[in-house]
C-alpha cells in the first residue's frame, strides 16, 4: 500500500488548471498546423493562424488562451494500492481547482445552483469520475471545458434497428446544429453504448485521446475517419466563416449495451482543447 497525501494532489491539481488553460497541448498545435496545409478558404486559413498565434501568446505572455476558462472536469485513475491521506480525494481535487483558479487569475465560471445562478467564486466544484485501476499510482487527467461548446452537446436513445447508419447521421447532425455557435474548429467525443450516464462519460474520456492518433480499433478508426472527412463537408469552417476545417478529430469510445438499447452522446469540444494530465 502506498500513502499520498492530499496535499500533493491539491499542489498537482492547481498545477494542471492553470497550466491547461495557459498552455495547449501539443497535439493541438500540430492539428493547427495540419489544418493550415489543407484548409483551401482564405478566410478560414487568417482564422486557423490566429488561433496559433493566440495559444503562443498564451504560452508566452501567461494569459488565458481564452476567457471562458471553464469547468473542470476530472478523470482519475485510483490505483487499488494507493491510500490517501490527510483527507478526502474529492476535497483535495476541489481544494486545487480553488487555489489554482485564484492563483492564476483565471475566471470563476461556476454556480451554485441551475436555480439561484449565485456564482461560487472559486470554480468549485469540478466534476469528477475516479476509476479504480491497478497499481499504486493516482492518475490525474483534467479537462477546462467551457460552457459554449458544452451547450451543444447532446444525447440520444437510438433503437438498434437505426444502427450504425443511424448512429452515423446523429454524429454528423450534432456537428451541423452546434455550428459557429460552438466555436469551431471542433473536437468531438462520441460515447456509443453502456447506459444513459456511461455513454455521456465516454463521450467526455473520449476526448483526452491524442488528437490525429488513430483509434486502436480499427473499425472505429475507419468510422472516425469517415466521420470526419463528413463533417468537414459541411462547410463551416474555422469559426463558422465557412471552409474545409470543421472539425479537428472525432474520437469514438464504445461500451456493451442492452439488447433493447443504442445510446449515443456526443460531446462537443471548441478549439480551446485545454486538457492535461499528471501521474503521483
Amino acid at each position: 500500500m502506498r500513502d499520498i497525501h492530499v496535499s500533493a494532489i491539491i499542489d498537482a491539481v492547481k498545477k494542471l488548471c492553470i497550466d491547461a488553460n495557459l498552455e495547449l497541448e501539443p497535439d493541438m498545435l500540430r492539428a493547427f498546423d495540419r489544418a493550415l496545409t489543407s484548409e483551401r478558404s482564405a478566410a478560414g486559413k487568417q482564422v486557423l493562424q490566429i488561433l496559433k498565434d493566440n495559444a503562443e501568446m498564451a504560452k508566452t505572455r501567461r494569459i488565458p488562451y481564452c476567457q471562458d476558462t471553464g469547468f473542470v472536469v476530472c478523470f482519475v485513475g485510483l490505483g487499488q494500492d494507493v491510500h490517501v491521506t490527510g483527507g478526502g480525494l474529492d476535497d483535495a481535487i476541489n481544494e486545487g481547482v480553488r487555489q489554482g483558479y485564484r492563483e492564476g487569475y483565471l475566471r470563476a465560471s461556476i454556480v451554485r445552483s441551475p436555480f439561484d445562478r449565485v456564482n461560487t467564486g472559486d470554480n468549485t466544484p469540478a466534476v469528477i469520475h475516479v476509476d479504480i485501476v491497478a497499481g499504486a499510482t493516482l492518475r490525474l487527467m483534467i479537462m477546462a471545458k467551457g460552457g459554449g461548446c458544452e451547450n451543444r452537446s447532446k444525447y440520444t436513445m437510438l433503437t438498434p434497428a437505426e444502427g450504425a447508419a443511424g448512429v452515423k447521421d446523429w454524429i454528423i447532425e450534432c456537428v451541423r446544429t452546434a455550428g459557429p455557435d460552438a466555436c469551431p474548429p471542433l473536437i468531438v467525443g462520441v460515447g456509443v453504448g453502456g447506459t444513459f450516464e456511461k455513454a455521456a462519460i465516454l463521450s467526455k474520456r473520449a476526448l483526452f485521446r491524442e488528437l490525429g492518433s488513430p483509434n486502436p480499433d480499427s473499425t472505429l478508426d475507419a468510422l472516425e475517419r469517415e466521420l470526419l472527412e463528413r463533417a468537414n463537408r459541411l462547410g463551416i469552417g474555422p469559426q463558422g466563416y465557412g471552409g474545409d476545417t470543421t472539425a479537428l478529430g472525432i474520437h469514438i469510445v464504445t461500451y456493451p449495451c442492452h439488447i433493447t438499447s443504442l445510446p449515443v452522446a456526443v460531446t462537443i469540444e471548441c478549439h480551446a482543447h485545454r486538457h492535461k494530465e499528471l501521474t503521483l
